[in-house]
């Protein structure tokens, strides 16, 4: 007899290169993605980075489903630390970043009946515990640290090999500021 089936996978793609560091590591299972990105400061990079992960899903013949856009939604979210000065990523800032794409990715999997993932713990720049810790307030969470087994290196090669826009800041206007883009 054969192992059980995986259940299919959402994942929470922020961008192209991350996402094409991900998606090589789950040729085992049916995976949807879902771009939720609030937390792009403007809309014309948000959706620079949603042409980046169409290309990426087109490649991987893989579904991809959108969050409506909604950066005042994400201001009001981390409003508490939204004049603390600028964090250098890692910061608490970006830990209630997370939990805002990690919920609105949660409501989505939940609908769909799937567990979910994130592709964020492929970057460096990005701490996967504190990734895991928001992930696990929902039962559908599954901690996949993508950053393991040299995924950053991949997400490299790959979105080089596919010419996908590599963004220098994670996407917020704090981020932006201290990138010096």
């Amino acid at each position: 007899m054969g192992g059980e089936e995986k259940k299919p996978l959402l994942l929470h793609i922020c961008c192209g290169p991350c996402g094409s560091g991900c998606l090589p590591r789950l040729t085992d299972r049916r995976v949807v993605l879902y771009y939720s990105n609030s937390n792009i400061a403007t809309r014309e990079e948000y959706e620079k980075r949603l042409e980046q992960v169409r290309i990426l899903a087109a490649y991987w013949q893989t579904e991809l489903l959108t969050d409506p856009y909604d950066h005042d939604a994400w201001l009001r979210h981390i409003q508490t630390l939204e004049n603390a000065g600028s964090f250098p990523e890692k910061g608490p800032r970006c830990t209630l970043c997370f939990g805002f794409s990690l919920q609105r990715t949660a409501l989505m999997a939940e609908q769909m009946g799937f567990p979910f993932a994130t592709t964020l713990t492929v970057s460096p720049h990005k701490n996967s515990c504190v990734i895991f810790d928001e992930g696990a307030k929902y039962p559908l969470f599954e901690a996949i640290d993508f950053k393991k087994k040299d995924g950053f290196l991949l997400s490299i090669r790959e979105s080089t090999r596919l010419g996908l826009y590599r963004q220098r800041f994670c996407g917020c206007e704090f981020s932006l500021a201290a990138s010096g883009s």
